[in-house]
């Protein structure tokens, strides 16, 4: 099953979901500001991603430097900080089989649907 996480009011993340739609294959949308994932789901998805948890959060958002920027964190810390602040999750994320890609920039997904 090939799954997308979603934020509708990003660009990127609405050019990724229309990629897919372009592909014809079925898709599950997951809307991760709404339906926030598990912390396994999570580490599922940055083990899938072949990336270190820092390496999926938004640096530039507001909750990101306010909070956390020049703190030490374990990477146990950051996916906690993804869960309780999912806007922090780069986006979109789409997983099919044993792999995922960032959709930034969107071509990454197309080369995952190959």
């Amino acid at each position: 099953m090939i799954k997308i996480y979603h934020n509708p009011r990003c660009s990127k993340s609405r050019q990724g979901l229309q990629i897919l739609e372009d592909s014809g294959k079925e898709f599950k949308v997951i809307k991760y500001l709404e339906e926030v994932p598990s912390k396994e789901e999570l580490q599922e998805v940055i083990t899938r991603l072949g990336i270190t948890p820092i390496q999926l959060i938004r640096k530039n958002e507001a909750i990101w430097k306010e909070l956390f920027k020049g703190k030490t964190l374990s990477d146990d810390e950051i996916i906690e900080a993804m869960l309780t602040y999912p806007k922090l999750i780069e986006r979109p994320i789409v997983v099919k089989d044993n792999k995922a890609t960032i959709g930034r920039p969107p071509e990454n997904i197309k080369l995952l649907m190959e």
